[in-house]
């Protein structure tokens, strides 16, 4: 099984990703993850990225697939993989589709009002890294005692900004994959639990 998991910013990739990954014991890629696994590693390609981000310039779309290419071999790609982050661009979808054939690109549907109250309520703990939408704990500390924050890119501002950015550039990939057969839309607008079986349903279905 190889999938590709969609959705702007506060969807819940993430989320899903880890349980979907789980669930049908698939190796989950996040390209960021894998960035970071690659310059760790001082690999020739974590090398070149390096220098690349050291300048504050984007990683090419050359060294992110090959670095793709390096991933889906290793032997936790045996049963199948889900790229979460990635593709970002119908370039990168092109290039891949050169690489690997994908089964399904999965789409979480949340309208953005709805994201952009959702993440503008995120705090974050600094001492355990759990986050909470800002009812959970309304005076402001996390059950471990850790003062809650908002990260500054979190600010309503800085998410609807982010959000047209999603659109321009990655949400064209929803057609992309919806003209070529392989896209499936699910409900994010819902629990966490309740996704992910509509997830499910619709890859067994």
């Amino acid at each position: 099984m190889r999938l590709i998991l969609l959705g702007a910013p506060g969807a819940g990739k993430g989320t899903q990703a880890a349980r979907i990954a789980s669930r049908y014991g698939i190796a989950h890629i996040s390209t960021g993850d894998m960035l970071r696994a690659e310059i760790r590693s001082e690999t020739p390609l974590g090398l070149m990225a390096k220098s690349i981000i050291d300048r504050g310039e984007l990683v090419s779309d050359d060294v992110i697939i090959g670095m793709v290419k390096n991933r889906i071999v290793m032997p936790d790609c045996a049963r199948g993989f889900l790229f979460d982050g990635f593709p970002r661009t119908i370039e990168q979808a092109e290039a891949l589709e050169d690489i690997c054939n994908i089964d399904y690109a999965i789409d979480i549907e949340v309208p953005f009002d709805r994201l952009i109250e959702r993440i503008s309520s995120r705090r974050m703990c600094p001492k355990c890294g759990s986050a909470y939408h800002v009812s959970a704990h309304p005076e402001g500390l996390c059950p471990c005692g850790g003062k809650l924050y908002q990260r500054d890119d979190d600010n309503e501002e800085t998410v609807k900004n982010r959000l047209e950015v999603y659109g321009e550039k990655t949400a064209p990939l929803i057609e992309f994959y919806r003209t070529r057969g392989r896209l499936l839309t699910v409900n994010g607008d819902a629990s966490v639990d309740t996704v992910e079986a509509e997830i499910a349903r619709k890859l067994e279905g």
